[in-house]
């Protein structure tokens, strides 16, 4: 792999730490900042609506630039919000910088996934991808259990400072190593964006995403104060659990990916179908620390592992409904887990806020990949009805 590559998976790292490390940090800027969980957990639907509402807008008003230049204002926008919100003296200013970090984020996978394809031969570009969201599933194992020790002793900002030098580092890698030739493929406008919305099969396996992806983020959003406050951990083993949590993300990505490869649908449904069950089982689970553990790391499994499906399978219902739009389609659907990060989040801070408290948390998230397995097993009979995947007039 050329060394460019390595460039673009720090700066993947880099982003996939800053997305999730506030997880694991959330009681600690809570206490710091004098605000309520709930108020907290809205650091992640900001940022998660950040990447939903700006990857797609800005990538559009962005098309022309060239790509070397762009990626580095990306960085540079992105070590900006990082290092705001280090400086933050309080609440608002750091949704401020969440969202600036958001913006770089979103743009940076859409345009940062075709230049990794065209750094390598044709036979090469699947893996060149994969090598680059490779920074992103490392992330979730080794920076975010590591951003959160630093949190936890050093306070939660030299969290987001340490994010904002690795952003400097892959900064310096990109210009050092990118290809100042890069091709500059053309620019999806909103209105292609637009008639790929106009699909109402489509719609359905966004909603499939948003809600069977982001069903885990109910709980997942404030695991570290049920870890704490429920089951009784000190915080201080919280990042050894996040580790474990990441590594099962990790497998179940790939395994997950081996699932989707021979039936989309069938993988999605029975994933879905363990997903909501192991969310139960957690509303149980989690007063015990010997069962929280492996009940965690079935949750982190699943988790992850149904966004290969998801993606292959708008990919598939892209080609017979809007083939002129597969891209677009694609580019959508990150966005759609994206606000499914951010209604899980703010579901999560409802439940919390409530008289039902953290404890509710795991079955309302239970609930919501319920509704995505009835969508998908009524998504998987529409496919019979008209021939899998035998080409459609558009809807």
């Amino acid at each position: 792999m050329p060394p460019a590559l390595f460039a673009l998976t720090i700066a993947a790292y880099a982003i996939g730490t800053t997305e999730f490390v506030i997880v694991g940090l959330l009681p600690t800027v809570a206490n710091d900042l004098h605000i309520t969980l709930p108020l907290a957990g809205l650091i992640v639907s900001v940022y998660a609506l950040g990447v939903t509402f700006g990857a797609p807008i800005l990538t559009a008003l962005t098309g022309r630039i060239e790509r070397k230049p762009l990626l580095l204002g990306l960085m540079a926008l992105f070590v900006l919000g990082n290092a705001m919100a280090a400086l933050s003296p309080g609440y608002a200013p750091l949704l401020v910088a969440r969202v600036l970090s958001a913006f770089a984020h979103g743009v940076f996978f859409s345009v940062g996934s075709t230049i990794a394809a065209d750094l390598v031969p044709e036979n090469r570009r699947a893996s060149a991808i994969a090598m680059m969201f490779m920074g992103l599933t490392v992330a979730i194992v080794t920076g975010v259990p590591l951003g959160t020790f630093i949190g936890q002793t050093f306070g939660w900002r030299s969290t987001f400072a340490a994010v904002a030098v690795l952003g400097l580092v892959a900064f310096a890698g990109i210009a050092i190593l990118l290809p100042a030739t890069l091709k500059k493929a053309p620019p999806a406008s909103l209105l292609d964006q637009v008639r790929v919305l106009g699909s109402g099969r489509l719609l359905m396996v966004f909603a499939m995403t948003a809600l069977g992806y982001g069903g885990t983020f109910v709980t997942f959003t404030f695991l570290a104060s049920i870890l704490e406050e429920v089951t009784g951990f000190a915080a201080s083993s919280v990042s050894l659990i996040l580790v474990l949590y990441g590594v099962a993300i990790a497998i179940g990505n790939v395994v997950g990916g081996r699932l989707a490869n021979r039936s989309p649908v069938k993988a999605l449904t029975g994933l879905f179908m363990l997903q909501a069950l192991v969310l139960v089982i957690f509303s149980f689970t989690a007063v015990s620390p010997w069962l929280t553990i492996p009940t965690l790391a079935a949750l982190g499994f699943l988790s992850f592992a149904n966004v290969p499906g998801l993606q292959l399978y708008v990919v598939e219902l892209a080609r017979q409904y809007r083939p002129a739009a597969v891209d677009v389609a694609s580019a959508l659907n990150i966005a759609a887990f994206n606000l499914g990060i951010a209604a899980g989040a703010w579901i999560g801070g409802l439940i919390v806020q409530s008289s039902l408290g953290l404890g509710a948390t795991p079955w309302v998230g239970a609930i919501l990949v319920a509704v995505a397995l009835l969508l998908t097993l009524w998504s998987g009979a529409l496919d019979r009805r008209s021939g899998s995947f035998v080409a459609q007039p558009a809807e």
